[in-house]
């Protein structure tokens, strides 16, 4: 199999470049751009709307809180769905009753910024090291945030919690309901943009400045599709069907020059709505090796855990750089006279990212998002404080327009965020729209620049230390496909384990390498050795795919079909 392309290995610089317009470019639009969008306002609007109704609207926050929940695990299947969602509901109550408990205790402004930046510290890590997905931590830390600053009682908290607990229910409900007509939609989704990322590696045919990226890109949507079709989530015809397609991607993967992209492609659009999943065709006998169940499940039930037991050490600086970063700019806020010190709090909690260069590129977007946010927030104000029906119906039009925007870029859906949080600011009473601007853009620039700072101080050198974990982990990985191909019979579905064990560790490993790559104050990566074991892997990837017979080069016939 044709290698990725080389990297550099020259030692790399201890401060590194800087993007600044480059982290303003704008992506695609996600397939999924309206889901998360529709559900968010279908969540949010009944609550809210209802407490409109009976002159209510200051407990909005908390029905927000629940709502919110939906934006949640769209990209899951719906059995997992289920759970994740659970999960989220749970830990959206548990970080709001902590902050409404600390507010009905002390009103000290430092005490209740320094107990958010626990919070969110605890949020980050756990969203991390769990792998929730978009928006992570972020909405959980801005709905504690903003409590903790909310006048209460401890008499009050039960029952704005309820009000919560039933919002939160409401979106699980409406995050579920899709599956009653496309109960197989997130499989059939993430199994089509895997043939499509494969479909642009073959189109490289393995050769080429771009192919050791496309490589990874298309081997991580290949691993995300299988994770979402193996067990525990229940064997169908349509589940089945989707994997022989999967194995398609990863002959593919194997051996891109003997692929037809065009092919794989039509696959991709053939999984778009609800008829029939296509036939991969070809597999044979192989296919059932291919599909052992006894090993898919061994390694599906197996890999949930790795993340929660292997991943606290590196998330431990991360957690660090949370607590401190949102600390100091919640106190920088307070010292500076800010009345919502709070919004400096979620802006440094919103940056932190896999590193420090990636953490600068969130800082710029949350910048950029926020100052234009406030120039539509200063725009469409007086047409919210026509009525507080109008104030409502503003705030979910940039409920909806947030959320369908953020997967083009972040600082686009934050330009949408920024006026709704500021709207939802106004349930309680209308305000003077100068003094939340100013505060707002002060609050950003405080809340960017001093959570930048505590970055780039709290060292994670830890970053290179994962990277060799995981080199370690490919490594053995690749010696056991060896030494399970060279078995003259080896048991039923220990080669299709094997393979899909290493499989995994490769895209752990370059994930492990990305990271590190962006991360300032380390020593050089063992860049040489990540390669090799990459490069090694490919070939005993293609190995076992040859050995299990599924690799044939397709011929003018096969691509004619």
């Amino acid at each position: 199999m044709p290698s990725a392309a080389p990297r550099p290995h020259a030692k790399p610089p201890r401060i590194r470049r800087l993007p600044l317009l480059a982290v303003l470019r704008l992506g695609g639009p996600s397939d999924i751009w309206f889901k998360p969008a529709l559900s968010s306002v279908a969540s949010v609007a009944p609550p809210t709307l209802a407490l409109l109704a009976v002159g209510r609207l200051d407990l909005a926050m908390y029905t927000m809180a629940g709502g919110l929940c939906a934006l949640y695990a769209h990209s899951r299947p719906y059995a997992a769905r289920a759970r994740v969602l659970a999960r989220v509901v749970a830990g959206m109550l548990a970080g709001l009753a902590l902050a409404l408990v600390a507010a009905s205790l002390t009103t000290n402004p430092l005490v209740l910024v320094l107990v958010g930046a626990l919070i969110a510290a605890v949020q980050k890590t756990l969203c991390d090291a769990t792998r929730i997905g978009p928006p992570g931590h972020v909405v959980l830390t801005f709905i504690a945030s903003a409590a903790l600053f909310v006048p209460q009682s401890l008499g009050q908290v039960p029952g704005h919690l309820a009000l919560t607990a039933v919002a939160g229910a409401w979106a699980w409900l409406v995050g579920m309901a899709p599956g009653l007509l496309r109960p197989h939609g997130p499989e059939r989704r993430t199994t089509a943009q895997a043939l499509r990322a494969t479909a642009a590696y073959a189109a490289t045919g393995g050769t080429g400045e771009g192919a050791g990226r496309a490589h990874a890109t298309a081997a991580a949507a290949v691993q995300t599709a299988w994770q979402s079709l193996l067990p525990p989530t229940r064997s169908t015809a349509t589940r089945r069907a989707l994997r022989r397609l999967l194995v398609r991607a990863e002959v593919a993967l194997a051996a891109p020059a003997d692929t037809d992209p065009g092919r794989l492609r039509d696959w991709a659009r053939a999984l778009r709505g609800t008829g029939p999943v296509p036939d991969a065709g070809g597999l044979g006998e192989a296919a059932e090796e291919l599909l052992g169940v006894e090993a898919e499940a061994e390694a599906a039930h197996e890999a949930p855990a790795r993340p929660l037991r292997d991943g606290w050490s590196h998330l431990a600086p991360i957690a660090l750089r949370t607590a401190l970063g949102c600390a100091l700019a919640g106190a920088a806020a307070l010292a500076l006279g800010v009345g919502r010190p709070y919004w400096a709090l979620v802006t440094a909690a919103s940056l932190y990212q896999a590193n420090v260069t990636l953490t600068w590129s969130r800082a710029v977007q949350r910048v950029v998002g926020n100052v234009l946010g406030v120039l539509l927030f200063a725009a469409i104000v007086p047409l919210a404080h026509l009525a507080p029906v109008a104030l409502v119906l503003c705030c979910l039009a940039f409920n909806f327009a947030a959320e369908a925007f953020m997967g083009r870029n972040y600082w686009l859906g934050t330009v949408c965020v920024t006026p709704m949080a500021l709207l939802v600011t106004e349930f309680a009473r209308f305000q003077q729209p100068g003094e939340l601007i100013a505060d707002r853009v002060l609050d950003t620039l405080v809340g960017a620049l001093v959570g930048f700072v505590a970055a780039v101080a709290v060292t994670n050198r830890r970053a290179g230390d994962r990277v060799e974990q995981a080199v370690g982990t490919v490594e053995r990985a690749r010696e056991h496909a060896a030494r399970t191909m060279a078995a003259e019979r080896p048991a039923p579905g220990a080669l299709e384990s094997a393979r899909r064990a290493l499989a995994a560790a490769v895209v752990e490993l370059r994930a492990a390498a990305d990271a590190a790559a962006g991360e300032w104050w380390q020593r050089a990566l063992p860049e040489e050795r990540v390669l090799a074991a990459e490069q090694s892997a490919h070939r005993t990837l293609a190995a076992t795919v040859r050995r299990q017979g599924l690799h044939t080069p397709h011929t003018s016939e096969d691509t004619r079909a």
